[in-house]
């Protein structure tokens, strides 16, 4: 982050911590991520409609956190959960049908209900990778603005109500960090500048290795390397992942910048019907694959929501469930998707 970008960067937060506050003030699950990408969107939103320039994030502080949420994610690794992960292979096999199943529903509501042409319904309906959604859409012909504008919503989306049904069904709210179950104890300095550094190696190393989501699993594998093979133990602090929930919430918010209301009106009335489609579908994949694997139910109901790799992963850290289990789950989940939806370019 350049020094240029501090002022901006600091109000921003700023404003993201007001709607945190406010969040928790009204007893909202995960105000910190909730909170932050309410008020931040509202801000960006208003921006526009006064025709001021669009409101930004610096990207590499959002991608340094990102690579935090990949360590936190790693520590949670352990020698139990290793053995356990051969039998994820139920829920991979099961995940391929859902992919189908989400991107013909959505096809048919973008394309009946939303009027978009076929292209642009195809890739909106895509339950994961928005670059490459919006990527693979426009070499098909689709409109950039609608995939780009569909898929910050559905994200958006996801992130609102995983966390609102996790209350509704559990009757607690989960606050920045009442659900997590991650921290192996006391924490110092040390295990924060471990953390730092890990990430920092993380991200130089999920590139090179050409990893999918690279900036998150390049931290996350290494860090889960380091503690399954006992040679790392590090605590990570609750007031960690919260300034991870408001960094990432305040750079979802900003993605409203540019967006006419109307528009962001149309996009969001998609995607709460589309990701309460797909969220009901993985509702019922769950409780039918709870008979058959060793996951629970909230696990396997965030493997199957259509959020994005980060913003899961942090989720289920902040709920306290397995985050490499739904970790793993979502970076196949994308990655079939992205492999299914380029196989169509030219032919939707």
């Amino acid at each position: 982050m350049r020094l240029t970008e501090v002022p901006n960067a600091a109000r921003m937060l700023a404003i993201g911590l007001i709607g945190a506050l406010l969040a928790m003030l009204v007893g909202l699950p995960m105000p910190f991520l909730i909170g932050a990408l309410s008020s931040v969107g509202a801000y960006s939103a208003w921006r526009t409609q006064l025709g001021r320039p669009a409101a930004t994030f610096p990207t590499s502080l959002r991608m340094l956190f990102v690579a935090v949420i990949g360590v936190m994610i790693g520590a949670s690794f352990t020698a139990d959960l290793l053995a356990r992960l051969p039998q994820v292979w139920p829920s991979m096999l099961a995940m391929v049908v859902f992919v189908v199943a989400a991107l013909l529903m959505g096809f048919a509501l973008f394309r009946q209900v939303g009027g978009f042409d076929r292209p642009t319904s195809f890739y909106c309906a895509m339950p994961g990778g928005l670059i490459e959604a919006v990527s693979l859409g426009e070499a098909a012909g689709g409109d950039v603005k609608r995939l780009t504008l569909q898929h910050f919503a559905r994200v958006v989306m996801v992130v609102v109500l995983v966390p609102l049904l996790y209350l509704y069904w559990s009757g607690e709210a989960v606050g920045s960090a009442g659900g997590q179950s991650f921290e192996a104890g006391p924490w110092g300095a040390l295990d924060v500048v471990e953390l730092l550094v890990l990430a920092a190696a993380g991200i130089w190393l999920g590139p090179k290795l050409r990893l999918p989501a690279a900036h998150l699993v390049g931290p996350l594998l290494l860090s889960a390397g380091l503690h399954a093979a006992g040679l790392l133990s590090v605590s990570s602090p609750a007031w960690l992942l919260a300034t991870a929930q408001l960094i990432v919430g305040t750079g979802l918010g900003t993605s409203f910048a540019g967006a006419q209301l109307s528009d962001l009106g149309r996009a969001f009335a998609l995607a709460l019907v589309y990701v309460g489609a797909v969220l009901a579908m993985g509702y019922g994949f769950a409780l039918v694959l709870l008979q058959i694997t060793p996951f629970d139910f909230d696990t396997l109901f965030v493997s199957f929501a259509p959020g994005g790799v980060t913003e899961m992963g942090l989720i289920a850290l902040s709920l306290g469930i397995s985050p490499v289990i739904v970790t793993v789950h979502h970076v196949f989940r994308i990655g079939l998707t992205v492999a299914i939806a380029a196989l169509t370019v030219g032919r939707v």
